[in-house]
């Protein structure tokens, strides 16, 4: 009987790998959907007459719904049901969000400029309330298949398809636009209906597993859900605090993002669209060769977190570091000329955030796996996001600046790496959807509020300003709006060393790494 156990799916590696790509296919798609308004911010300020107050709240109002509890809807029905009823429902419903902004974008629904805002709102909204249901069948599913394996490496790597999605969304959007949003908006909502379609195949694999595994059988489709289970993680203190971590961190990464772009063009002066020659042509398409670079540098990111542990001896693990940093030094070398052109582009630099967290979040993963320390990692990781938004507000060194960027970038792989695959450990696992969804609810109205308030408050300062920024004889001034930030980072401190005195007195294990 053991031995029959032993032999399912996810005691394959190939097959759990392959699971966990056509999962974070979602991820990738939904994370490039949620952040590539904000490198094609001045088309669509540009094209609809919108302001910086309206974009906030096309951005603001996608988690609309998740504010009064369709995340807890999808958790409970992913408890109850399952991942793939949530998954095909959820999934479809971000997808249908994605075309209606897309048919907003060409006119369809009007050309009046309210008409056409509140469309792309009601889509951002559609997309909205499937958006986090997805992030959470997707962690939860990889639960599913990897716990007692490489559980922190798996989630740190579709952390990281998440954040390639997010560095791509925000650098190739400006390329495949063409000077048109609408042409960005349709190629984003099509990777939507792709990923929804990869899923569809991975549901395959996901039924056979339960048939092999009953005990997953039933965790997946026949345990009812009870509010006294959701009351029990309500008294879990380590639990509350790793929450409210994830609405301060949160707050203060994914809202800047969808600025980072137009606040290096107005505080810094980068250019909005690149110059002749600043882009990798392949095929004589710019996007498709910009979009490689960062295939690329995620494939070495993945090569160095994966490879060398797997080495047998000490050695062979150094001698594998060094061959792979010597060609990722190589890749950037030979593409450096293109790559100081990007330096100086407010959406190329912009994506430096995600872009760091492609490369260190399976690093960090795998580091979590193997040694522990994820609390004293989610310290660290908050201190690193006060030095970041302290150097883009109050200074004006555009080389602090640009360390800003790579130390919010790695804070953005940090605090995930070491908090999503915590969770698993402070709380049982048939109730890991309730769970995240309630973190992820929680979450959201942190987001609506940084959405909107720093696209109001970016008005409010600069109100004197309106005028002349709408005619191109001024800028905004982003201090006021990103030094708020900062308050985020302390709270995120705080509350890291309460989760970590908390795995102390109760010994969930979150210091402790692989025996």
């Amino acid at each position: 009987m053991t031995e029959k156990i032993q032999k399912t799916l996810r005691d394959s590696a190939a097959l759990r790998w392959f699971a966990l790509i056509l999962l974070s296919a979602l991820t990738f798609s939904t994370y490039w959907f949620q952040d590539f308004f904000g490198g094609v911010k001045d088309l669509l300020l540009d094209e609809y007459g919108f302001t910086s107050e309206n974009f906030g709240r096309i951005i603001s109002l996608t988690t609309f719904a998740n504010l009064f509890g369709m995340i807890m809807l999808g958790g409970i029905l992913m408890d109850k049901w399952g991942v793939r009823l949530a998954g095909l429902i959820f999934g479809g419903l971000s997808a249908a969000g994605g075309l209606v902004v897309y048919l907003a974008s060409i006119g369809t629904f009007g050309d009046d400029p309210n008409t056409v805002l509140w469309a792309m709102i009601v889509g951002r909204m559609m997309f909205g309330s499937g958006l986090e249901v997805v992030c959470v069948v997707a962690t939860r599913t990889i639960v599913k298949w990897f716990k007692g394996y490489e559980l922190a490496l798996a989630m740190a790597i579709n952390m990281g398809f998440g954040r390639l999605g997010s560095a791509m969304g925000i650098a190739v959007s400006p390329d495949i636009a063409g000077g048109h949003f609408s042409t960005a908006v349709g190629f984003a909502a099509s990777l939507l209906g792709i990923a929804l379609i990869m899923f569809v195949v991975y549901i395959f694999f996901d039924i056979k597993l339960d048939k092999q595994n009953k005990e997953a059988a039933e965790e997946g489709g026949e345990e009812e859900f009870k509010i006294a289970d959701l009351l029990k993680l309500l008294q879990n203190s380590a639990f509350i605090y790793i929450t409210l971590l994830c609405v301060a961190f949160y707050a203060a990464v994914f809202p800047f993002i969808q600025y980072a772009a137009d606040l290096l063009v107005n505080k810094f002066g980068f250019t909005s669209a690149l110059p002749e020659g600043a882009n990798i042509v392949v095929n004589g398409s710019p996007a498709l060769g910009n979009s490689l670079v960062f295939v690329g540098l995620f494939l070495f990111a993945i090569a160095f977190s994966t490879i060398p542990p797997r080495l047998k001896s000490n050695a062979q693990a150094l001698i594998a570091r060094v061959v792979i940093g010597a060609l990722f030094a190589l890749y950037i070398g030979s593409m450096w000329d293109v790559f100081s052109q990007w330096l100086d582009n407010g959406p190329k630099t912009a994506s430096l955030i995600p872009l760091g967290s492609i490369i260190f979040t399976p690093i960090f993963g795998s580091y979590v796996d193997k040694n522990g320390k994820a609390a004293s990692l989610m310290i660290l990781g908050s201190l690193l996001l006060i030095f970041a938004h302290l150097s883009l507000s109050v200074f004006n060194n555009v080389y602090l600046g640009y360390f800003g960027l790579l130390s919010l970038g790695i804070a953005f792989s940090l605090v995930p790496a070491a908090m999503w695959p915590s969770v698993a450990k402070i709380v049982p696992e048939s109730r890991l959807g309730s769970a995240y969804s309630f973190m992820f609810t929680i979450q959201n109205y942190g987001l609506a509020a940084f959405f909107w308030g720093i696209g109001a408050l970016l008005d409010f300062v600069n109100k004197d300003q309106l005028d002349a920024i709408q005619a191109g004889n001024a800028v905004y001034d982003y201090t006021i709006p990103i030094l708020i930030l900062v308050a985020c980072g302390v709270i995120s401190i705080f509350l890291s060393f309460k989760l970590k005195q908390a795995d102390k007195k109760f010994g969930y294990g979150l210091e402790k790494g692989a025996e």
